[in-house]
């Protein structure tokens, strides 16, 4: 008996002892900003013993030693977390990938992603691209099927190129429209700036929307041909503490590629074989100079640029708000680049009347100070002899070299400029001021709390102050009519004013299994600039170039309204349709009308795929819709306009000089280019939504095209006019894919890709059948004034090069000046040019990667180009042997590349320099530490090191595989970026 009670007590005490209990606390937290997150569920795996967090993040839970606590919380992914014997923990709790894009901001309103009828898609700021983002446009680059965003260079705040699903146009513009916090932006240039957005803040910017179908933009109507982003900012949020967040980063900015040229003595070396051929006079030999300068190492330089970024996030009982303030300041690799930009935001969200009322009020401000370089420069390092020095102590140009006459010293006005003089002795800078204050109100009617009316009022205002300055000693700006320098000024002002009006009907109809949402409303925009500009020379107070000041302003009026239906939760149908009038054209052809309508089905929901648990989600989508184009370059091309002189073109009737007027050509019956799309699409989602995509194919037709053609000779006006005529097409297809490969504490990998398909062709160009008529030539290039190497041509991609086709010998080595005769008629002419490819990428692609074990993540962006072509103008410029040696008294270097061809003179329109420009970019990696708690349990730091632009595989002989326009000629090198950021959150 004893025995037994011994072996009973024995067996208690190990059950007690396998079920010890012990109690733990711990803090849950944001792994994005650090915030504090209260009522987050704690349930200990296989049991109900469970807490919820309080309103600090913190809670309290008895549990056995080795539990396995399951965290969850709206909007953020469910988490386990093995205790292993740890008493105090401090947990993060990460976004749910499923939850980023579950609700994405659409026109006047946001919407369930799961109910979206059209093509959109969201980024978030947790997956925003790493690094230096000068611009908004750089976080989503490459994360988005559809979207193709092209740098114009790598000088700090550079403009990009933005195209969605590929142009619209041939004329008119490409750009998508972009709507900041409800405020449709204008996307005309802003004097004194590389790029307008730059003048927006990426750390204030909490996402981006992409609508890419007209079922999706035809709420915008007139302005939404190309597609519309959508950005939003920050907000305040309640029910949280206040956060105050600073982010500071320092990067290094250094050359990965320049172009290869000869040094002083390969040069030297290949004068002399060139002299002692015959092949060049005598007479160079003693115009070379004994040094060995690399004038691409004088003009470029490793530089510096540092970011910093504070902002204060809070709620003050029901009155949410966000403020900040950035500081950027960044030098280019192009000596004496530098961009240097102050913004402010303010956003604050009260809500009044329990919530009927809400305001949202917001205040973006921008003062930046930028200092262009003379970016002539790159081009001539690239030719400029390298046996010369860049200093002559007898020269009269400021000590710089320069080209002088044998025989009496005079500059030679042909010879290429001191690379370094041109960046040296010109000072152009810009100050640029911009504010964007918009004021939205919402009021749910009390009697009727589904109706509610919207206004939203808003300014959005630039001022420019700029001028370039060059010293009368500057051999590069000797001008006859202005005088010796140059002193100029210019100053600019745009305003984009809007005030808009709707209402929203919103109402659940349980007796018929429905939901629907009615929304009508009104638009005023209105569209102002003003410029004025003078030059003098240095060291002359006369006003050579007399002062010109020039205004312009058009309106746009909008009527619109959108129906969205839901039956069953399965059945979704949306309705738009939106009635445009724009100032630019005449009267009669002022208003367009463009509608859009499509239909979703959940397939998921129907019964005999419900209970298939493998299969997260399944939705078809099919749409159509029709947009327009207003945004025709000139302000008013509709309408009779003068141009007037400035003085450097006068005409003189005896002492008195008198401005000329020229007629602009217009056609009074210009009207709207319109685009009619159809989009099909399938969302799909796999093991609870860890695997999730959507597939999409879409065919576009732009009528009434927009085209510059030529007038009859003998008129008053200019030689070409802008009318309608033609049409272009766009099809293709695009495929997303999101994963969470692994999720498993404290492990979990993360991988995105997208890929896209288009195509585009010209499908009208003219209104009357010429069998003569060759196309519209485009494309002009550097080495021949007034040519061009593409066409846009009936059957044909738009910008298509267009060459002769270049003829090779036995050993694949092109012969001079030797070309297909198309026609076999004896004379090589421009009816033996072909069409050879063009800039666009057959496909393009995107990848994005994020890995995190316990405070560690690294991860990676990266983009695929495939198909596309560029056009080598640097080559076809500078590779030729005749390059160097002029009869003027000048020497010009050339680019080894000449052996490739073995060219003596220029052949500028040979299918030889027509190059596959495919390429595979590494465009960041990101390494990240979060070193926890520091100084007291409310401050947290992070960690981070990134480089961008890491490497680039390409087959393209030159710089750089990456041009917009497919012409590669003097483009400022991207650099590689070396970045050591810090992020320092403090909750209070």
């Amino acid at each position: 008996m004893k025995q037994k009670l011994l072996l009973y007590f024995f067996a208690f005490i190990v059950s007690m002892s396998a079920y010890a209990q012990q109690t733990i606390t711990g803090k849950v937290t944001d792994d994005e900003d650090g915030g504090e997150l209260p009522g987050v569920n704690i349930l200990e795996k296989g049991t109900a013993n469970g807490t919820v967090t309080d309103i600090s993040g913190n809670f309290t839970l008895k549990v056995s030693e080795n539990a396995t606590l399951i965290l969850s919380y709206v909007g953020y992914a469910t988490q386990e977390v093995s205790v292993n014997g740890r008493t105090n923990l401090e947990i993060k709790m990460s976004t749910d990938v499923t939850e980023l894009t579950e609700v994405v901001v659409v026109g006047y309103g946001t919407q369930k992603k799961e109910d979206a009828t059209g093509a959109v898609a969201a980024v978030s700021s947790k997956d925003f691209n790493k690094g230096v983002m000068a611009s908004p446009q750089d976080l989503i680059k490459g994360r988005i099927s559809g979207v193709q965003i092209t740098n114009a260079g790598g000088a700090p705040g550079s403009q990009s190129t933005i195209r969605i699903r590929g142009g619209s146009s041939l004329t008119a513009s490409n750009d998508p429209l972009i709507v900041v916090d409800g405020v449709p932006l204008s996307n005309e240039d802003i004097s004194g700036v590389r790029n307008p957005l730059s003048l927006i803040n990426p750390n204030d910017i909490a996402s981006v929307s992409v609508l890419k179908d007209a079922s999706a933009t035809a709420i915008y109507g007139a302005r939404a041909s190309n597609g519309v982003l959508i950005i939003t900012t920050k907000r305040g949020r309640e029910g949280r503490g206040m956060n105050i967040n600073y982010s500071g980063n320092v990067s290094l900015y250094t050359i990965p590629k320049t172009i290869d040229v000869y040094s002083g003595d390969e040069y030297r070396a290949l004068v002399q074989s060139r002299v002692e051929s015959g092949r060049t006079p005598a007479s160079a030999l003693d115009l070379l100079g004994d040094a060995n300068t690399d004038w691409q190492d004088e003009i470029f330089d490793t530089a510096i640029g540092t970011e910093h970024n504070v902002s204060v996030t809070g709620a003050a009982k029901n009155l949410p708000y966000r403020a900040s303030v950035g500081y950027t300041n960044q030098d280019g690799i192009l000596k004496t680049t530098n961009f240097e930009r102050t913004t402010v935001s303010v956003g604050v969200d009260p809500s009044l009347l329990d919530d009927h009322l809400k305001v949202n009020l917001n205040l973006k401000g921008a003062l930046t100070k930028n200092r262009f370089a003379e970016e002539g420069a790159i081009g001539s390092a690239i030719t400029f002899d390298p046996s010369q020095s860049p200093y002559d102590p007898t020269s009269q140009y400021g000590g710089y070299f320069y080209w002088r006459s044998p025989e009496d010293g005079s500059r030679i006005a042909l010879a290429p400029s001191n690379p370094l003089a041109l960046i040296e002795q010109r000072n152009d800078q810009a100050d640029v001021n911009r504010y964007i204050l918009n004021g939205q109100v919402e009021y749910k009617f009390h009697f009727l709390p589904e109706l509610s009316a919207h206004v939203n009022v808003a300014l959005d205002k630039s001022d420019t102050d700029g001028g370039v300055t060059i010293p009368e000693t500057a051999s590069f700006d000797v001008n006859q009519t202005l005088g010796d320098g140059r002193r100029s000024s210019y100053t600019g002002e745009t305003k984009n004013e809007l005030l808009e009006y709707y209402m929203k009907y919103k109402k659940e109809l349980p007796s018929i299994s429905s939901n629907i949402e009615v929304l009508g409303g009104y638009s005023w925009q209105h569209f102002y600039r003003e410029s004025s500009n003078f030059a003098k020379a240095y060291l002359d107070e006369t006003v050579k170039d007399s002062l010109r000041i020039d205004k312009s302003e058009n309106f746009l009026i909008s009527f619109y309204g959108r129906l969205n239906y839901t039956f069953k939760d399965k059945y979704l149908f949306t309705a738009t349709v939106r009635r445009d009038g724009s100032s630019r054209f005449a009267k009669d052809n002022q208003f367009g009308t463009f509608i859009s309508g499509a239909l979703a089905w959940k397939i998921k929901e129907e019964s005999f795929l419900k209970d298939v648990d493998v299969l997260s989600d399944l939705k078809l989508r099919i749409g159509y819709g029709e947009t327009g184009q207003e945004n025709v370059g000139p302000s008013y091309p509709a309408i009779p306009t003068v141009t007037i002189s400035n003085g450097l073109a006068r005409y003189q009737f005896g002492n008195t000089f008198y401005n000329t007027i020229r007629y602009n050509g217009y056609d009074a019956n210009l009207k709207w280019e319109e685009t009619v799309t159809y989009n099909a699409g399938i969302d799909f989602g796999f093991l609870d939504g860890r695997i999730s995509g959507s597939l999409d194919y879409y065919f576009r037709k732009t009528n009434d095209l927009l085209n510059e053609i030529p007038i009859p000779i003998g008129t008053n006006f200019t030689n070409e006019i802008l009318t309608n005529v033609g049409n272009l097409e766009n099809q293709g297809f695009e495929l997303g894919l999101n994963a969470v490969v692994i999720n498993k504490e404290p492990f979990r990998w993360d991988f995105g890709f997208n890929l896209t398909r288009n195509v585009n062709k010209i499908t009208k160009l003219i209104s009357v059948d010429d069998p003569n008529y060759i196309g519209d030539f485009t494309g002009g290039i550097g080495g021949a004034k007034g040519n061009n190497i593409q066409i846009h041509r009936e059957g044909q991609p738009a910008s298509s090069f267009f060459v002769y086709e270049q003829v090779y010998d036995n050993q694949g080595k092109p012969i001079e000046g030797a070309y297909v005769d198309q026609n076999e008629d004896g004379v090589i002419n421009d009816k033996d040019r072909i069409i050879r490819e063009n800039p666009a990428p057959k496909v393009y692609m995107g990848f994005s990667s994020n890995f995190s074990y316990k405070k560690f993540t690294l991860g990676f962006n990266a983009r695929m180009n495939l198909g596309n072509y560029v056009y080598n103008n640097i080559a076809s410029q500078y590779a030729t042997y005749t390059n160097i040696y002029s009869t003027q008294g000048f020497l010009n270097n050339v680019s080894p590349e000449v052996t490739r061809s073995g060219f003596n003179q220029p052949r500028y329109f040979s299918s030889f320099y027509i190059e596959n420009a495919s390429f595979f970019r590494m465009d960041n990696v990101t390494l990240g530490y979060d070193v926890g708690r520091v100084v007291s349990d409310k401050i947290r730091m992070n960690l981070n090191f990134t480089v961008q632009n890491v490497f680039v595989i390409t087959d393209y002989e030159g710089l750089d595989p990456e041009i917009s326009n497919g012409i590669d000629n003097n483009i400022y090198p991207r650099p590689r970026t070396f970045l050591l950021g810090v992020n320092i959150n403090f909750q209070k």
